[in-house]
């Protein structure tokens, strides 16, 4: 058989066809997994903790995601984040050897699908005069349930650590237990047991909230060991402890056993405790900034007693008497710019309401890391906690304040290795033997003298949990309704559900976001915005100036009476009314600059997008072209060559 070229032309063809299809179908086989993230910051590449969350489902797990496709096709950020969402939950099901199940569903208006989403408990956003959908429901096999109601924009660099949560959630075979060392009447509000008594008591709103969400257990202020079963510790306001409860927590966090501390120079809640007498009771007075003071040392943080922080930028207004409103500097209204945006725990909060905060600060020659969650801003400065302790003066605050140009640490994370507090090992009460006829306890665990890593959470505050910070309270057919003006409970419960999750899920972080501005673009239009606004304001002068003069040329002009008319007819000099010509001319003048500045403000822009354009549109395909141009020129030379030399003699 003889292979002519055109037929040798043809079976290349009809090979290469098939060859593209058997590699497409093998890389769909064995390169399923596979990825290749090429964005800034790796917004598709999981992070170790959450590739071993996925690897360790222990049960099948379904993920809901509702989305209105035709909506949100409209809006071109909506849209890129609604793809992000997808394609990390795709990535999701293909690293989770076959637990996750997802399930995509588009709920048009009037269609079962929509009914579906509201049953769900997927919120229904207003946009364009239509109704987006766009959340997500996790079930497991049994009956545990976790909504994500609606997937905001402001918390897309918490997106991984969201998804990544509501999975573990799901996979946890119980409720994280929170064990609670406190001084402060959480379960029976302000008035504590004495108006548990007189029947008037109402448990804070924050802990009705942890509540429902958490399994709590109270500890007592004297003990030798944190119960096994312990997730996380909340050590607020305490009394001092004594060296074998110190001991106790210090074992307890040596051993992974997480911490939310909260400690508090001045106690607004505290304050307001009574004795039976009616007087102060003595707690009032009782600052815990030093409770847990060799805790605090080794964990490389201090905070000072002696001082509260004032904020004149912060300053929440009180009632100062007699109707009049003041700002009281030691009572703060922390905004979102005073926040860590890359921690989950706070860096999605608007506001924070708390009272007489103590400062963190961090010791030197630590081991750790402190992170600062809060700060106050650079217009603060330090107040002497006895000035705020009985009958503070919101003037007598405001006239000495002389702010530091400092910004003080509120609430910080804690990570790294730690040495133990106590690197003889248990006091001697801790390993004393029990008093007569008591039952001997189980033998403590040998101590650990170091950590690798701890994970704690310290805020210089415990009024936090007051509700007159941060609910407005109100009483409906019987039931307490709470409406939150701050994001106190929001702190609270995200701290302790963050410490409360795995070791993997306190591995995360923030991320970058899908959107990426054209910085080029923005910068040229912050400079001509610049121009433009420095050049608008010298016309509108302009024009002020003009108005000025007309209404001074009218405040001198004479009226004087026309024959057979009923009224004066008002009349300018011949000076003057050139100089109404002249200012009018001005004015037009003025209003054309105006215009011509506006054009240059878009002119600049709309050329570097016609630039943009043309490279994408021909500059690409020109490159290409000229590629393949010298590849094929290259290509007959080389095959021109031998016919060139002739045959060999």
């Amino acid at each position: 058989m003889t292979w002519t070229r055109s037929t040798i032309a043809t079976v290349a063809l009809v090979l290469a066809v098939i060859l593209f299809f058997a590699l497409n179908i093998a890389a769909n086989i064995f390169f399923r997994s596979a990825r290749l993230d090429l964005t800034q910051g790796g917004l598709f590449t999981l992070s170790s903790g959450t590739i071993d969350t996925l690897e360790s489902i222990p049960e099948p797990v379904t993920l809901r995601f509702f989305y209105s496709d035709r909506l949100a096709a409209k809006y071109v950020g909506l849209r890129a984040y609604g793809q992000r969402v997808r394609d990390l939950l795709q990535e999701f099901v293909a690293r989770s050897n076959g637990k996750l199940k997802l399930e995509v569903v588009d709920p048009e208006p009037l269609t079962d699908q929509e009914d579906l989403a509201v049953a769900e408990g997927i919120s229904a956003a207003p946009i364009g005069g239509e109704t987006l959908y766009f959340g997500l429901v996790g079930t497991n096999m049994v009956n545990g349930r976790e909504v994500i109601p609606l997937f905001s924009q402001d918390r897309e660099k918490y997106l991984e650590y969201d998804l990544t949560s509501l999975i573990y959630k799901l996979t946890r075979e119980k409720k994280p237990k929170i064990g609670i060392v406190t001084n402060l009447p959480l379960d029976t509000g302000l008035g504590g047991m004495q108006a548990a008594l007189q029947g008037r008591s109402q448990p804070f709103v924050i802990y009705e909230q942890m509540q429902s969400t958490f399994d709590l257990q109270f500890l007592e202020q004297d003990f030798d060991r944190v119960p096994a079963d312990i997730d996380v510790v909340m050590i607020a306001h305490p009394k001092p402890l004594n060296p074998k409860t110190l001991y106790a927590l210090d074992q307890f966090i040596m051993r992974g056993g997480r911490a939310f501390v909260l400690l508090d120079p001045v106690s607004e809640i505290a304050r307001q405790e009574v004795d039976p007498s009616g007087g102060p009771s003595q707690v009032a007075t009782l600052s815990s900034a030093t409770s847990i003071e060799p805790l605090m040392k080794s964990w490389g943080v201090h905070i000072e007693p002696r001082f509260v922080i004032g904020d004149g930028k912060r300053a929440l207004s009180v009632n100062a008497g007699g109707g009049q409103v003041k700002p009281y500097l030691a009572w703060l209204g922390f905004e979102k710019e005073d926040f860590n945006q890359n921690d989950p725990v706070i860096g999605d909060l608007e506001t924070l309401n708390l009272g007489t905060v103590g400062m963190i600060t961090p010791i030197d020659g630590r081991t750790t890391k402190v992170t600062p969650l809060v700060q106050s801003t650079n217009y603060a400065m330090e107040i002497d906690a006895a000035r705020v302790q009985f009958q503070p003066n919101p003037d007598e605050l405001i006239d000495s304040f002389i702010p530091t140009n400092e910004r003080y640490t509120i609430a910080a994370r804690i990570t790294g290795p730690v040495k133990s507090a106590f690197p003889g090992g248990p006091p001697a009460e801790a390993a004393a033997p029990p008093a007569a006829g008591q039952k001997p306890a189980a033998p403590l665990p040998a101590p650990l003298k170091e950590s690798k890593n701890v994970n704690i959470i310290l805020l210089a505050d415990s009024d936090i949990f007051n509700d007159d910070f941060w609910v407005q309270i109100e009483n409906l057919a019987g039931q307490r309704v709470a409406q939150p003006v701050a994001g106190n409970g929001d702190f609270v419960l995200n701290a302790l559900d963050n410490l409360g999750g795995s070791s993997q899920l306190l591995s995360l972080r923030s991320r970058g976001t899908s959107k990426r501005p054209f910085e080029l673009v923005e910068g040229i239009r912050r400079n001509a915005q610049a121009r433009f606004s420095r050049e608008e304001k010298v016309l509108e002068a302009k024009v002020a100036d003009t108005e000025k003069r007309l209404q001074e040329l009218q405040g001198r002009r004479t009226a004087r009476g026309q024959p057979g008319q009923g009224k004066a007819q008002e009349l300018f000099s011949p000076e003057q009314r050139a100089a109404i010509e002249k200012f009018r001319d001005q004015y037009f003048a003025s209003r054309k600059e105006l215009r011509a500045v506006q054009h240059r403000l878009s002119s600049d822009i709309d050329r570097l997008g016609g630039w943009l354009a043309a490279i994408n549109i021909l500059l690409v395909p020109l490159m290409l072209a000229g590629v393949a141009t010298v590849l094929a020129v290259m290509r007959r030379r080389r095959h021109a060559k031998p016919s060139a030399e002739g045959p060999a003699s």
